[in-house]
């Protein structure tokens, strides 16, 4: 069995992880920061490391060199779990020192032999005797049953990358390449939320949340536009009049596209408790 240190700043991430590892045996010291998890490492010497790369305070890149550059700590395995999925973070991270990389959401039937790679025979753990899927616990097992997302955009490669981005967090995701196949899709799926792209060729994002708004069926929906081009002054106002309820910009890492995603789906739930109160 080992002892691993997990640093993460989510608190369901880390009692996911935390419950896997102590699940096949192993103890497990944590820290919501980089400077506390540096403290921890410092003082108590894990057999490894488990650290997500944005945290508060020293990031994850901050927490591996400090770890690497320490002679009495070198040695240990630090292994990076991270929403940042793109293409070249795998290599940055590995560049930057850590020993492995395991991309989020993680899999809780794999998670725990990812890790263990970095172990010797000896710190393994042992196998569960119940069943992992059914004792994972409820955080998990309820991202299979999130809302459904309208994607409008014309570019194949940004759908996609929103697609692989929600899903994997129980998202229904539905694509639209125009903003006339959205409003198509619209009425047959009644989406939770359309996260629409402001620049398209011909009809733009304005055109879309316009009818969105003029449809009673779609109106109440929360809407967010997401674009590469910095917002002006005259585009952020025309937008707020409309009733949008974010902006985004691109490029936007994993894990803060979900969280906008989750922040605005709350806030319109929380609107519709307050009406429906008042009635």
């Amino acid at each position: 069995m080992a002892r691993i240190l997990v640093i993460e700043d989510n608190a369901e991430n880390l009692e996911l992880m935390t419950y896997l590892l102590k699940a096949f045996g192993h103890s497990t010291r944590t820290a919501d920061d980089g400077d506390r998890g540096l403290q921890l490492a410092r003082s108590e010497h894990p057999d490894l490391v488990v650290c997500d790369v944005h945290l508060p305070g020293t990031d994850g890149y901050g927490v591996v060199r400090q770890l690497k550059s320490d002679a009495r700590l070198s040695h240990i395995p630090v292994i990076a779990v991270t929403a940042l999925a793109m293409v070249g973070d795998r290599e940055k991270g590995l560049a930057k020192g850590f020993d492995g990389y395991i991309a989020k959401p993680i899999d809780p039937e794999k998670f725990v032999s990812q890790i263990e790679v970095f172990l010797s025979i000896e710190q393994r753990g042992t196998t569960p005797r119940a069943g992992l899927a059914e004792t994972v616990p409820q955080v998990e097992r309820c991202r299979s049953t999130q809302a459904t997302v309208l994607v409008v955009d014309d570019s194949p490669t940004n759908r996609e990358l929103i697609y692989q981005t929600l899903t994997p967090f129980g998202y229904r995701v539905c694509p639209a390449h125009s903003v006339r196949a959205a409003l198509e899709l619209a009425a047959r799926i009644e989406p939770d939320l359309i996260l629409s792209d402001l620049h398209m060729p011909g009809e733009d994002g304005f055109t879309l949340i316009r009818q969105v708004k003029a449809d009673p069926r779609l109106a109440a929906l929360p809407f967010l536009f997401i674009s590469s081009s910095v917002w002006g002054e005259q585009e952020r106002e025309t937008a707020l009049q409309l009733g949008v309820s974010r902006f985004l910009l691109r490029p936007i890492e994993p894990q803060m596209l979900i969280d906008e995603v989750v922040a605005c789906l709350a806030r319109h739930r929380e609107a519709r408790r307050g009406n429906d109160s008042c009635r």
